[in-house]
């Protein structure tokens, strides 16, 4: 008898139950996605779903609010067979999903986007100043300050990721999927979403909830389910579990992000110095006479809260942005007018926070992805050389542990820690000096967070790589790092080694410290 067998019976006797998957499977050829899961949904409540990358979690999802069909089982709505054709088919039976990966038009403003497809019709056309005034109110109950007619494109990803969620609320859907919906966001609007769910659910709207952030998790779920290998290993009532069940269930026993790597460090290879960055009203500084030095085989976390400087700090380095004054030395030569073509070539590569706008090409292959940036390194002339690149993308593949099914898989195939390997594969086979990683482990799960972070203290030890990673949890920085810098609203706040504790790099950070 299997695990899904012996739990189904306890989860119908808990609360009503308005949506369920029985023994729901899909293949992608020979690629199980999933095998055979039972899920259970229940009215009012919050159901949390646990697994790493590519254990199924999303490809649930999505059958679930209509985007595919399962390959066999079904979907039962109110206990009746229910077969959705498309999302718009779920959404007017009152599921809605909210996507991790953004699924808006950035050239439209807030309130196009709120009301896209659904907009607000009279006689005479749509009215947009009823969408304002709804957009306005959305905004004022997500506690997000935004004009309704701001262009989406030129909003920060935390304030992109409300308008997601604020385009889900105004569907007024029964059934809300949140498939990592605070990735982006900062604490305090994290503080504002849980206050959202807590109304939500106290007005019978049941939620699934998906997070890598288990610890945040725990604070809203009722019942958490965990998913490997596309099948469920594990389901328990909030009383039950604790982070190391999930853990456990999740990864197996005895877990950890690595430690720093025994590297011999050389002479500084990255140099900031007195550096300044402006914010975007031009007015404030939001890198502030910063300096910072990192030897050749060091790895050094960034730690701060949103707001603090990180992203501006790296960007500035990598060249996307530009500095007020200071300088960016790179084996003491300064690189400051390079552009960021050049510094790559130089030797000083960034992975960025956003990998699917800033990382890959989702047309491409894994392969073209992985070789994109290296392309100087088999160019002759005007023609690639193939087998150049085929070596190029295979040794990537075999470096960073890809699971894919090759070099020519579609990128947007793989799973999200998947795709993150990818980026980072991608700037490792330029052969770089400095590699900069801005939030390295956004929403990939606890097993591809620790491959990735061993990846970068292996090639660090045996490369020399200089290795600057920014993380917004704690418990990253006390994995591969030799030091751990805290910002705090552009300046750098305080400097640890790797004996530090979490308590002393929040309070650092301005954070208060939940006990």
């Amino acid at each position: 008898m299997t695990v899904q067998q012996n739990i189904n019976p306890t989860l119908a006797t808990k609360s009503e139950v308005v949506m369920s998957a029985r023994h729901v499977a899909k293949h992608y050829g020979p690629i199980k996605a999933l095998k055979g899961v039972n899920f259970d949904i229940h009215r009012g409540q919050v159901t949390t779903l646990f697994g790493e990358n590519g254990a199924g979690k999303s490809t649930l999802m999505k059958i679930l609010s209509g985007i595919i069909a399962p390959t066999s089982g079904e979907i039962l709505l109110d206990g009746e067979p229910v077969h959705f054709h498309g999302a718009n088919h779920a959404l007017a039976h009152g599921v809605s999903i909210i996507h991790q990966e953004l699924a808006l038009a950035p050239n439209l403003n807030v309130r196009d986007n709120i009301f896209m497809g659904r907009e607000i019709r009279t006689a005479r056309g749509i009215d947009f100043a009823e969408e304002e005034r709804v957009t306005r109110a959305l905004m004022k109950e997500l506690e997000e300050d935004l004009d309704p007619l701001t262009p989406v494109e030129e909003l920060r990803l935390g304030q992109q990721q409300i308008v997601e969620i604020a385009r889900a609320l105004q569907a007024k859907s029964r059934i809300l999927i949140m498939d990592e919906p605070t990735s982006a966001l900062s604490a305090s609007e994290v503080e504002v979403l849980f206050k959202v769910i807590n109304d939500l659910t106290a007005k019978g709207v049941s939620i699934v909830y998906i997070s890598h952030h288990l610890e945040e998790a725990l604070e809203i779920t009722d019942h958490a389910v965990v998913l490997r290998d596309g099948e469920m290993t594990a389901w328990a009532p909030r009383a039950e579990i604790d982070l190391e069940w999930i853990v456990r269930n999740m990864v197996g026993e005895n877990f950890d992000l690595g430690s720093p790597p025994d590297s011999k460090m050389g002479n500084p290879a990255l140099s900031i110095e007195n550096l300044c960055v402006p914010d975007t009203s031009g007015h404030g500084l939001v890198v502030n006479h910063l300096n910072l030095s990192v030897r050749a085989g060091e790895v050094v976390c960034i730690y701060g809260l949103m707001g603090a400087g990180r992203t501006e700090m790296m960007e500035c380095a990598a060249g996307r942005v530009a500095a007020q004054s200071g300088a960016i030395k790179l084996h003491g030569q300064d690189i400051s007018h390079l552009s960021i073509a050049q510094r790559i070539n130089a030797g000083l590569v960034l992975v960025p926070e956003d990998r699917q706008r800033d990382g890959l090409v989702q047309t491409m292959t894994v392969g073209q992805n992985l070789s994109l940036a290296s392309i100087a390194a088999f160019t002759r002339g005007l023609f690639t050389s193939r087998k150049d690149e085929r070596r190029v993308i295979d040794d990537s593949i075999r470096e960073v542990t890809v699971k894919t099914d090759g070099g020519g898989a579609m990128i947007g195939s793989l799973s999200g820690g998947n795709q993150q390997k990818v980026v980072i594969g991608k700037m490792l086979a330029t052969r770089p000096d400095v590699i900069l990683l801005d939030e390295p482990s956004r929403g990939i799960d606890i097993g591809a967070k620790a491959e990735v972070f061993k990846l970068l203290a292996k090639t660090a030890e045996t490369r020399g790589l200089a290795v600057v990673y920014s993380t917004s949890e704690v418990s990253e920085c006390l994995s591969i790092a030799h030091r751990i810098i805290v910002m705090n609203r552009g300046r750098i706040a305080a400097e640890f080694d790797h004996t530090v504790t979490k308590e002393q790099i929040m309070a650092a950070s301005g954070e208060a410290v939940h006990h």
